[in-house]
């Protein structure tokens, strides 16, 4: 694609907003785009490609930091592939931690709903067990 794109076809190609591709221009994720004398900003394949590298490592929920390493790497030829997997590997074990406290979290309430009578009486074990 050689055609300049505006934010709003670039949003459309890319499945981000157009305040999403502001903020992480703003945030320095993505390079500032050229404006046309009205004002307009207009992106080129090499950003288009970076916004949709930018979503899918949101999809997969790196956080802002960590997409920015992963686009200097990106863009590095000499980079070692380690650096990529070390990054990986640690954002998936952030997940599974995640993971843990969420499974705890659902245990801890499935028995809270379970130790309610769930009546028409105003007695309720959950909101006794909550209370400090």
């Amino acid at each position: 694609m050689s055609t300049l794109l505006t934010i709003g076809e670039a949003a459309r190609h890319s499945g981000l907003s157009a305040k999403m591709i502001r903020h992480y221009e703003q945030s320095g994720l993505l390079g500032k785009a050229p404006r046309t004398d009205a004002g307009y900003r207009l992106y080129n394949s090499q950003q288009l490609q970076q916004l949709g590298f930018i979503a899918r490592a949101r999809k997969l929920g790196f956080s802002l930091a960590e997409i920015q390493s992963l686009l200097q790497l990106w863009q590095d030829p000499t980079r070692e592939s380690r650096s990529v997997k070390q990054l990986a590997e640690q954002h998936l074990a952030d997940i599974d931690a995640k993971i843990s406290e969420l499974q705890q979290m659902r245990e801890t309430l499935a028995a809270l709903a379970d130790s309610c009578a769930g009546d028409s009486k105003p007695h309720c074990s959950i909101l006794q067990q909550l209370a400090p």
